[in-house]
């Protein structure tokens, strides 16, 4: 039997991309967002959640796409991304979240090598659901020398009890 994981498939300039289940908090309507001064092109600031302050990345800047305006469609994905060696409260802009699919791990391929500059040191590998592929994300690479905020790590956030 063949295993399978869970992924959160998203849509960026018409790609189909993949984050795994187990690091989305949550998905939430675009709403505004505090703009931070001398942040990076890539951090369009901070919003609120619940008393709780997570700085938001453009995932279309950080990929190097060109920017759009948001429309109904688009959504902010809280994650909970490693950065080191914890988990941080990081919420990501997407062009739209289309649901959550089982992939089969073995049939995952490694990003392929094409002999020029390409940008792909962000993608774990490449997944498929059907006939289409999932570009997966390794999040550590994705955000590794990036500095952003540290003010909301997982375990800040845990449940407490009442």
């Amino acid at each position: 039997m063949a295993a399978t994981s869970q992924y959160l498939t998203l849509g960026l300039a018409g790609e189909t991309f993949g984050i795994s289940i187990r690091n989305v908090r949550e998905i939430l309507d675009m709403r505004p967002i505090s703009r931070l001064p001398h942040a990076p092109n890539f951090l369009l600031g901070m919003i609120d959640v619940r008393g709780s302050g997570y700085p938001i990345v453009d995932l279309r800047t950080k990929l190097g796409l060109p920017n759009v305006a948001a429309t109904e469609a688009t959504r902010i994905i809280i994650l909970d991304v490693p950065m080191k060696d914890r988990l941080v409260g990081v919420g990501f802009v997407a062009d739209c979240v289309f649901e959550v699919t089982d992939i089969d791990e073995q049939a995952i391929e490694p990003v392929p090598e094409v002999g020029g500059k390409w940008q792909s040191d962000y993608a774990a590998g490449i997944g498929r659901k059907g006939e289409k592929f999932v570009i997966i994300f390794d999040l550590a690479k994705l955000m590794a020398n990036d500095e952003i905020p540290e003010e909301r790590d997982a375990a800040a956030d845990a449940p407490r009890a009442a």
